[in-house]
């Protein structure tokens, strides 16, 4: 009896999976991509809800919006099938919606209804910290079951670590007419900052802010190269905000725009720290959101392997073609933290499986994601870099995204990303992930240009000091520029630079402490006056094909004008006035935070993904930080 009636379920159960089967059948024939876009707004105001994630969670695709509510999703599925999207955001109710996707294209808005934050939708995980994936529209004070939320005790278990940074002093023309230093396309500093002022609710550390990083994270209208080359140099001269007696220069690199369908194969290898340390919200379950982001963006030429360090090192998932995505996204939202943290192991294992399915001529990395705590059962740091360096020279490059807060190694991360000629981002939340991994795939996957060195040759007859604003642990020495074994930074596609020089001309008097020797009897141009020319200064740009190990140089003269300054002048301006405001540094002479806001407003531009109206939000807020800060004392 008992046998019969399993039969019985069987075969019932057969009969229901049947359609299923056929479907899944017919999809693995005759899958489509359709692009679905739309806009996510809150009900009863019509306002954009930022950050919300649209999914159609049965094909495994997702999608966030941008500061206009905006989202575009691929989703692959046979034409005409019936998908239920999804939209979610905290503290707001979800809405799903059922539509049919037989077009190419088709647009599904959503409208989401704020709601209450209740006690049980909070994240509390040790003392001092209550997170979520994204920066929620409210901020908790107070205690949640006996777990501090808000500034106070948050340090007792802060085990952070920044490099301490000293300015670039004014350098004397006479003395040193050369500057010469290693370009950095990271960004880590900016959302790490964004992070302790708007989701913590206090200054950064001053050694969290590198302000060539904060500058560096704009999209600016640099014009790309057009003679085949991976690098445009252009240059413009402005009067320094702080200071109406210097000049600013700003020198930019551009790097072209790559379509994503034109960029080589991925050989990519996720190594993903699962530790212990990792189970905060903001940490491994961000993570996971962040790469399925990534994931959906792949194509079918592309690989990935997924390689987990905890305790010991371990494959999850061996190269898998991006066609398979249900499977590379089953084996990611699968992980869980636990164990302490054994990441150099993890980084031989990621390696060894990225020289297994090595793809010549394709993009060959190893992503790195962690809080950047490796406390049990590494080498040393330097065993661990070196290893990173031989393995770049094998050509697999290495990005590191870093994740959470409390334990974050900033220097040890930025570091190794270096060694191994990839870049250096900092996820705070979903829309962070989206800029790094979709919007800015190109530039933070593929190299086209590496080893770029940037040396500037002041002339002394115009200037008489100058000042590097920024780029303090990227200096070069003069020499380092025409020696190729000389490592230095990597350009991807899409990429940008931005390096701000503050000059004291020739004939301004001295308001700053420079430090001059005599002028030289044999070294001729040493004295001021003795060049006739009228060029400000002459910047050389020195760069490497990716596998190529001798350097191209570029090089051009930078004159002084009285064009006005472009708005986006104006706002890497203040973006700059803004680190060294956050740095207190003694060069920032008249500036405020009203001066910083003002430049930021007139700059803002076209400001298509919002990214500047964020920074005048920041610039508020640390304002108003600062302010408190100040009645305290």
């Amino acid at each position: 009896m008992r046998g019969r009636l399993i039969r019985r379920a069987a075969a019932a159960l057969a009969i229901l999976l049947a359609p299923a089967a056929l479907a899944a059948f017919t999809t693995a024939r005759d899958d489509s991509v359709i692009i679905v876009s739309g806009k996510v707004m809150q009900a009863g105001t019509g306002t954009p809800v930022a950050g919300a994630s649209v999914s159609a969670p049965s094909r495994g695709a997702t999608a966030v919006t941008d500061v206009a509510g905006r989202y575009r999703m691929k989703v692959t599925t046979a034409r005409g099938a019936r998908v239920v999207l999804l939209a979610r955001r905290i503290g707001y109710a979800p809405q799903s919606r059922e539509v049919t996707l037989d077009r190419d294209s088709i647009s599904v808005d959503f409208s989401l209804a704020a709601e209450a934050m209740h006690l049980d939708a909070v994240v509390a995980t040790g003392v001092a910290e209550a997170t979520t994936m994204m920066r929620a529209p409210y901020a908790l004070n107070g205690k949640v079951a006996g777990a501090a939320i808000g500034g106070q005790g948050r340090e007792r278990f802060n085990t952070e670590e920044y490099a301490r940074v000293e300015d670039n002093a004014f350098t004397s023309t006479r003395s040193h007419p050369l500057s010469t230093f290693s370009i950095d396309v990271d960004r880590a500093s900016y959302s790490n900052v964004r992070r302790f002022v708007m989701s913590e609710h206090r200054l950064p550390p001053k050694g969290a802010v590198r302000v060539e990083e904060l500058v560096n994270y704009f999209p600016y209208q640099y014009q790309a190269p057009t003679d085949g080359r991976p690098v445009a140099i252009s240059a413009d001269v402005g009067q320094a905000p702080w200071n109406a007696s210097h000049r600013l220069v700003r020198i930019a690199l551009q790097a072209p725009r790559i379509p994503l369908e034109k960029l080589p194969p991925n050989n990519l290898v996720f190594l993903i720290d699962v530790s212990g340390s990792m189970m905060p919200a903001n940490k491994l379950p961000l993570l996971k959101q962040s790469l399925r982001l990534l994931v959906n963006e792949l194509r079918e030429q592309d690989r990935v392997a997924i390689v987990v360090y905890a305790g010991q090192a371990g494959l999850v998932l061996p190269s898998t073609p991006a066609s398979d995505r249900e499977r590379i996204l089953d084996a990611l939202m699968s992980l869980e933290a636990g164990g302490s943290t054994a990441g150099g192991a993890g980084i031989r294992l990621a390696y060894e499986v990225a020289k297994q399915n090595f793809i010549r001529g394709g993009n060959n990395r190893v992503i790195l994601a962690t809080d950047g705590d490796f406390n049990v059962g590494v080498s040393s740091t330097g065993d661990l870099e070196r290893l990173i360096e031989e393995k770049r020279a094998e050509g697999t490059f290495l990005t590191v995204l870093g994740f959470g807060m409390g334990n974050l190694k900033d220097s040890r991360m930025e570091t190794l990303a270096d060694r191994g000629n990839g870049n250096y981002a900092y996820i705070d939340d979903l829309l962070e992930a989206q800029k790094t991994l979709v919007r800015e795939l190109g530039g933070t996957l593929v190299t086209v240009a590496k080893d770029v060195k940037l040396q500037v040759e002041f002339n002394p007859a115009k200037v008489r000091a100058y000042r590097l604003i920024g780029y303090e642990n990227r200096l070069l020495k003069d020499e380092d520029f025409a020696n190729d074994r000389k490592d230095a930074g990597e350009m991807g596609a899409g990429h940008s630079v931005t390096a701000l020089y503050e000059i004291l001309p020739v004939g301004v008097e001295k308001d700053v402490e420079v430090h001059e020797v005599p002028a030289l009897r044999y070294q001729a141009g040493t004295r001021a006056g003795g060049n006739p020319s009228d060029e400000l200064l002459f910047v050389s740009v020195r760069y490497k094909l990716p596998a190529d190990s001798q350097s191209v140089v570029m090089r051009h003269a930078v004159r002084d004008s009285n064009v006005r300054p472009s708005g986006d002048f104006g706002f890497a301006s203040a973006v700059a006035g803004y680190g060294m405001l956050l740095r207190e540094s003694e060069f920032a002479g008249s500036l405020t935070y009203d001066a910083v806001l003002s430049m930021a407003r007139a700059g803002l531009g076209a400001d298509v993904d919002g990214y500047r109206a964020g920074f005048v939000k920041l610039v508020t807020e640390t304002a108003r930080l600062k302010s408190d800060v100040a009645r305290k004392e």
